[in-house]
């Protein structure tokens, strides 16, 4: 196991998660989920924010067995969409710093790229991009996608997989 690690850390710093190894995926989501859930967030009192300029979120995706929450884990406060939805978003509620997103039937955890310290990997892909509101181009330096590439999926298989046999 590679012994990489990161801090992750609200913006008073009473939260803080520690994330381990390198993650499954770095990259950029536009869909509109990932937007109407950073407006939420970003609509708190003195939150910062969760959307990058062009509307996408940057997230360091980890396996859930490589995230822990050392400090503050009872102010996080999830917020979800919806009722009975499977994503919820996670603030830290001290200063409503935005933390993480979980799918709640999946394995991993989308932590906000922004809540990081330290050098962190290169952003790989950027995905949902038909949802995509800003006017520019967009920028053609990683590849991106209309929908969530089957790359993105295969990175998902492998981490679970890779989990259930002890790596």
């Amino acid at each position: 196991m590679n012994e990489i690690t990161r801090t992750s850390t609200c913006k008073c710093g009473q939260v803080q998660f520690v994330a381990l190894c390198e993650p499954i995926l770095s990259g950029v989501c536009y869909c509109d989920d990932c937007q109407a859930g950073g407006r939420q967030i970003e609509n708190l009192p003195n939150a910062e924010p969760v959307l990058d300029q062009d509307g996408g979120t940057a997230y360091l995706t980890y396996r859930d067995d490589r995230i822990k929450c050392i400090s503050g884990t009872e102010l996080l406060k999830g917020y979800s969409l919806k009722d009975r939805a499977y994503t919820q978003r996670f603030v830290a509620s001290c200063c409503n710093s935005g933390m993480y997103l979980k799918f709640a039937p999946g394995h991993w955890v989308s932590m906000y790229r922004s809540r990081f310290t330290g050098k962190l990997p290169p952003i790989e892909m950027r995905t949902q991009t038909k949802f995509r509101q800003a006017n520019s181009d967009i920028p053609n330096d990683v590849p991106s996608y209309k929908r969530f590439p089957i790359k993105l999926f295969s990175k998902l298989i492998v981490a679970r997989m890779s989990m259930l046999v002890g790596r």
